[in-house]
């Protein structure tokens, strides 16, 4: 794992946590919160739209310091003009809310260029730290100095985002339908969340006076999930799995505890809960935001951005309905709950993610496949032709189930696996997969 892509994905989560969850509730800041939404929601479908090979020019270095620098204007906008009414408002959500897109899709070409494995590590430990940066300002948040600091976190961000010209699409075999219908659910699941959190986001009149018990409890969560990924790894049934039933029922654990009238004034109100799952659910989901762009073979830039949109387009529909029925009281809660129920239970299913489980594994014995094959032919010089033999027998075919696939003659097959036995010092089929398995 690169520290260097800890530390940037931890600010630049530290800033989005700080930017839609600390604080907002007054006015004038739900206003706010709904111009960002608006517009990062259009920053993920720019890129969206215009396709890996214009996006290149989308992440090039010297632009991603401007959109840092532009975010970071746009945040202290909201410190030096708290009133500024709608005109202020949607200048700052629209110079906040573009560019915080821009960099969370290049966060996810960065983490695409790495195993999935790995990729999945960094974004739980880095939303962890991100968590505790934002817990540790939390305390002091009122004070200026703390305030314009956690608003320039873009910066630091930027600084540790590994993106190069060097960078390149991870090779994979064309989607799956199954692969393909597993990613529109997931995206239509995101809505559904996305949209549950924004109706609880604006529920209450100051969400910011429970956020710090969220942040402890989302801190707990990752911990549980870090301990199931060293564990369980990405199988059937394992980590990911087992972290999406946890945020989701934790978030509808807060969704019964909202109504109660001693937890309302105490220091674990319902709505800290709530958020505390959504914050889990998210990490989750932008694993699998990786975890799809693996197994279909799209750029991650590409999948961040429809997951992304999808999650804040659901949060911004969610946010405008509790304005709407802001009087109706816990009716906004009920349907939030029913929205999260509907998501898990008919949606995005414990089927589902089985299914996307059983990909994963594949694809993961595939890519070792493949690097054992690259590593054994660079080793001791096989030629392109022994090389794809080479794969086909590590996969277990026979010679003459190799001379159909490559339309070649048996005999040829033959001569070819004695040269790459002779080349790698053996002398059958079972000591080259023995070598296989030792490298």
């Amino acid at each position: 794992m690169s520290a260097r892509r800890i530390i940037g994905f931890a600010c630049n989560q530290a800033f989005i946590f700080f930017l839609l969850f600390m604080g907002a509730g007054h006015v004038a800041e739900r206003f706010d919160l709904l111009f960002t939404m608006l517009f990062l929601v259009v920053g993920f479908a720019f890129v969206r739209a215009i396709g890996p090979s214009r996006a290149a020019f989308v992440f090039a270095r010297p632009l991603l310091y401007i959109y840092a620098v532009v975010a970071a204007a746009g945040s202290l906008l909201g410190l030096f003009a708290p009133d500024g009414g709608l005109p202020i408002a949607a200048g700052q959500g629209l110079l906040v809310g573009v560019p915080s897109a821009f960099l969370l899709t290049a966060w996810g070409r960065a983490f695409g260029r790495e195993a999935t494995k790995v990729s999945v590590q960094e974004i739980f430990i880095g939303s962890l730290v991100g968590a505790l940066v934002c817990l540790i300002f939390s305390f002091a948040i009122d004070s200026p100095v703390v305030s314009a600091a956690v608003r320039l976190l873009p910066l630091a961000s930027v600084v540790n985002i590994e993106v190069g010209p060097d960078l390149a699409e991870k090779v994979s075999p064309p989607a799956e339908p199954q692969a393909r219908v597993l990613s529109f659910k997931i995206l239509a699941g995101t809505l559904l969340f996305g949209m549950a959190a924004g109706l609880m986001l604006l529920h209450r009149a100051e969400p910011g006076d429970f956020y710090q018990v969220s942040l402890i409890l989302y801190g707990a969560f990752l911990i549980g999930g870090l301990s199931l990924l060293l564990s369980d790894g990405f199988g059937r049934g394992a980590a990911l799995n087992k972290s999406y039933r946890l945020a989701v029922f934790v978030m509808m654990v807060g969704v019964l505890l909202v109504p109660w009238p001693l937890l309302a004034g105490s220091v674990l109100p319902g709505e800290s809960v709530v958020l505390a799952g959504f914050f889990g659910l998210e990490v989750v989901l932008i694993s699998l935001f990786v975890v799809i762009a693996d197994i279909t073979g799209t750029d991650c830039a590409l999948s961040f951005s429809a997951g992304f949109a999808s999650l804040y387009a659901g949060g911004l529909a969610g946010a405008l309905i509790a304005l709407t029925l802001e009087r109706t009281g816990y009716a906004i809660v009920v349907l939030a709950g029913a929205i999260i129920l509907l998501s898990y239970l008919f949606l995005f299913t414990e089927r589902d993610f089985d299914e996307l489980s059983q990909l994963v594994t594949e694809s993961d014995t595939r890519d070792s496949l493949e690097a054992v094959c690259a590593e054994i032919t660079e080793t001791y010089g096989l030629s392109n032709r022994e090389s794809e033999i080479l794969a086909f027998a590590l996969r277990g075919r026979t010679s003459e189930r190799i001379a159909q696939e490559l339309v070649i003659s048996k005999s040829t097959v033959d001569t070819h696996l004695r040269r790459i036995y002779a080349k790698c010092g053996i002398h059958s089929r079972q000591e080259l997969l023995d070598l296989a398995e030792r490298r």
